[in-house]
């Protein structure tokens, strides 16, 4: 038995790269390597180790039967069995042969699902009455939806009324639902999710450098590298058993270098051999400088790009003269480390890079990322083992809200700006196609509340996510989201922050509650089952939708209705037929085969690109791109004067310094992120008694220097001042890099049940950030944020909630975070 909160990655199991046979084979055709050997072509390299925590009382032989799922909690996808006896969840077990995981588990997975008990569930509809939310039924509530939505669409401004505002968490089938209501039904180009906030930059980038969305690498990628790229990402307390996976790298024989790139002193940056602790809204710096010694150096593969990719001469002059000696002055970083970086990116066989959040939500992000992807086109180190690539997700089901349209794209990763494209959606969905959005950009999230901000949005659907916590300037989203002229509609399991100031609030099934599907970063998809009904009257996500749609009659141009699916499998063949011939290609992809485990699209292609052809023909991409500083979107013309034939763009551009940097009023620069234990606004894992405990309540992480210059001790609280708000909190004095704070996200105010901080202090990290996004993926800037900080009270023995195993406190007399008992789960390694 391990205690999983005091070790989140539990025990290790070393192993080293595969033989050369191996590799060779791994690199080969799924149908191919399927009739090889065993011992060649199909042995898991990765042991297995089979994680599984039950509730207390409840013994393996209690339990009524498994029901296979995925992870919900985290965008690793790791594939699960829930147990279930009594008519209730009662524990998890992870997948020994899934290709994700082998069996292991996150501690958000371990003890996240007792959210799903929870007595606070919402069970009834609920509709805002002289002022407040009182319950109510279906009929009446979506009564009411109905009745605005034809209001709305009935009058001048029609679909501009509307705006949907959706998540990371729901399953396939029920975007794509969404997806074709909001595109055909309604036509309003104003949809998006809350992916705009942690992975639309993974997007962008992609298109950017590759002509479409997808992911290249594979995870079993670790397996075979020898270098590993962290940029901006915290992957030990992110996706943990990704880390596990890497940490289980490290201690075999030959491991693989590690390099890190992240202002704190993470579990990450303590294990890396190169840690580049840049001052934040500097990666751009940072990457051109790397760029410049691989083409000083001669560091790359002509060859490969000159067969496989456009813009080199571009590029080369953009970082010309960026040394290692011109960044570390800008990044705050020493010449050596920047040289010592690039010397193992430059030499190394087998890369895998890694993106996240540390570039996605700062400056420049879309720049940033991309020079990641020429890291890897100018070493010609895609499409084979080991030589990987993850532009990162978020969510556990980002990947499928840009896939199936629910967000600003167009379903199957089709070009909004292509009308050969339009015209293949409108022949499938059999509606007129000046009905679906493409005269001009999607609306983003940021200018979704915009527009209702200024009143033009007149209906908001908001499911599954929590704006009120998690968007910018929390001050001013409280004051869009409380207008008298905005109806909005909420759809989740909680009452969240949000669902207290709508006027509409419908009770969701969750994971365990319902069938679907969802796609992780590396693309395998898994289905998971239902195991149990959602409590009360709460309905799945995909019923709530299927009800609106019928209720309103969407029509297709013969008069029948829009949508013609009506259950999970009936809505994911709908989708494979949208998905057909596109990079995303579902359709050899059945819930049958699913029900044997995980499976990557498109199907038998493990890695994408291993030819060397990219997705950049113009009447296959999906963008015809866009300039990295300003964001201006390039025409058709111009693209297909480039003459790209399957070759990808090496794009750059000059770095710039931060929208918001720090001055004499403001010194510090905040910086924000996520802890282990907890996951977005907590609405699951605050109510998981191991994970609340671990980390009760928010802190502010502040460096030893700055510590001293301030006054501020361990355990003191602390007030935290920006432009646009201020936060109070313990101190957690650590190694964070001198002016620089860092504040966790995840706290607002639903457990004092409040939408915000009311009477009290303010605790949410997002009263402090800013308006402002990246101008390519309309990314939001969390990540710079010029502050200040005085201490409000000395510690007096309080100590902060900060855990340990993060940022380490400089106190060793800090009590190490712990689980005990309550926490412990089993963990079995499996002998080959």
């Amino acid at each position: 038995m391990s205690d999983r909160i005091a070790d989140p990655w539990g025990r290790r199991t070393p192993y080293g790269p595969p033989s050369a046979a191996e590799r060779v084979a791994a690199s080969l055709p799924g149908p191919v390597r399927r009739v090889l050997p065993r011992e060649i072509g199909r042995r898991a390299t990765w042991p297995v180790r089979v994680d599984m925590f039950l509730e207390e009382g409840v013994a393996e032989a209690d339990v009524d039967r498994w029901v296979r799922a995925a992870s919900i909690l985290h965008s690793n996808g790791d594939a699960m069995d829930i147990a279930v006896a009594g008519g209730r969840i009662v524990g998890v077990r992870g997948r020994a042969g899934d290709r994700v995981n082998r069996g292991r588990l996150d501690p958000k997975d371990l003890y996240g699902w007792q959210a799903n008990n929870s007595p606070d569930r919402l069970t009834r509809p609920l509709v805002r009455q002289d002022g407040r939310l009182v319950e109510t039924g279906w009929d009446d509530a979506m009564g009411r939806i109905t009745a605005r939505s034809r209001e709305l669409l009935d009058g001048p401004g029609g679909w501009g009324h509307f705006g949907f505002y959706t998540s990371g968490q729901l399953y396939l089938e029920e975007y794509y639902t969404l997806g074709v209501i909001g595109k055909a039904g309604i036509g309003t180009p104003h949809m998006d999710g809350n992916t705009r906030l942690c992975t639309a930059t993974s997007a962008a980038a992609l298109k950017e450098s590759f002509g479409t969305d997808g992911q290249p690498g594979s995870y079993t990628d670790v397996d075979h590298c020898d270098a590993i790229a962290l940029w901006g990402h915290n992957v030990a307390e992110t996706q943990t058993v990704l880390w596990m996976r890497m940490l289980d790298r490290r201690r075999g024989p030959r491991p693989p270098a590690l390099i890190a790139v992240d202002p704190r002193q993470t579990a990450v940056a303590r294990e890396a051999d190169v840690h580049l602790a840049v001052r934040p809204g500097t990666n751009l710096a940072l990457m051109n400088a790397i760029v410049h010694r691989l083409l000083d150096k001669g560091w790359y593969d002509e060859r490969y790009v000159r067969a496989h990719t456009l813009g080199f001469d571009e590029l080369a002059e953009t970082v010309r003269d960026r040394t290692p000696e011109w960044a570390a002055e800008i990044c705050d970083v020493p010449v050596r480390d920047i040289e010592r970086a690039a010397e193992i990116i430059g030499t190394c066989r087998r890369l895998l890079s890694t993106v996240l959040q540390g570039f996605y939500q700062s400056n420049q992000a879309t720049a940033a990322a991309c020079q990641v992807n020429n890291l890897h086109l100018l070493r010609g180190m895609l499409g084979r083992p080991g030589a990987g690539l993850y532009q990162m997700n978020g969510q556990p089901t980002a990947q499928n809200t840009r896939e199936t349209g629910a967000d600003g794209d167009l379903p199957g990763m089709r070009n909004w700006d292509n009308p050969a494209h339009i015209d293949e959606l409108a022949r499938l969905w059999n509606v007129d196609s000046s009905v679906i959005p493409h005269w001009a950009p999607p609306t983003h999230a940021m200018q979704i509340f915009r527009y209702a901000e200024q009143g033009s949005i007149k209906l908001l659907w908001i499911s599954a996510t929590n704006p009120a916590v998690s968007l910018p300037d929390l001050a001013r989203i409280r004051r869009i989201l409380a207008q008298e002229n905005l109806f909005v509609v909420v759809q989740d399991i909680f009452m969240t922050e949000t669902a207290m100031l709508a006027d509409v609030v419908l009770p969701a099934a969750t994971w365990g509650e319902k069938t679907g599907t969802f796609t992780c970063a590396d693309r395998t998809v898994h289905l998971s089952d239902k195991a149990m009904d959602p409590p009360g009257e709460a309905r799945s996500d995909l019923d709530i939708f299927l009800d609106y749609a019928r209720r309103m009659d969407f029509r297709d141009k013969d008069g029948a209705p829009l949508i013609k699916w009506h259950d999970p499998e009936s809505a994911y063949r709908a989708w494979q037929a949208c998905s057909a011939g596109r990079p995303c290609d579902y359709t050899g992809i059945t819930y049958e085969l699913l029900r044997g485990g995980g499976v990557q699209w498109p199907l038998g292609t493990e890695r994408l690109y291993a030819g060397g052809r990219f997705n950049t023909d113009p009447d296959y991409c999906e963008t015809y791109g866009h300039d990295l500083v300003t964001g201006a979107a390039h025409g058709e013309e111009s693209y297909r004067a480039k003459e790209p034939r399957g070759r990808a763009f090496l794009k750059a551009a000059p770095y710039q310094p931060s929208p918001e940097v720090p001055g004499e009023e403001y010194p510090l620069t905040l910086t924000t992120g996520r802890t282990v234990y907890q996951f977005h606004t907590r609405t699951k894992t605050g109510r998981a008694p191991q994970l609340a405990v671990a980390a009760p309540e928010p802190w502010v992480e502040i460096s030893p220097a700055d510590a001293t210059e301030l006054g501020v001790g361990e355990g003191d609280l602390v007030r935290v001042e920006s432009p646009r708000g201020a936060l109070e909190a313990r101190a957690r004095v650590c190694g964070t890099r001198r002016g620089t704070v860092f504040v966790p996200f995840h706290y607002g105010y639903w457990d004092r049940d409040e939408s915000g901080p009311g009477d009290g202090a303010a605790r949410a990290a997002n009263e402090l950030t800013m308006t402002s996004w990246d101008p390519v993926s309309k990314q939001p800037i969390f990540k710079v944020a010029a502050v200040r900080l005085s201490k409000v009270a000395a510690a007096e023995g309080a100590v902060p909630a900060a855990p340990t195993v993060g940022n380490r406190p400089a106190d060793p007399r800090v009590p190490v975070t712990a689980g005990g008992p309550a926490a412990e789960a089993d963990e079995h390694v499996e002998e080959e």
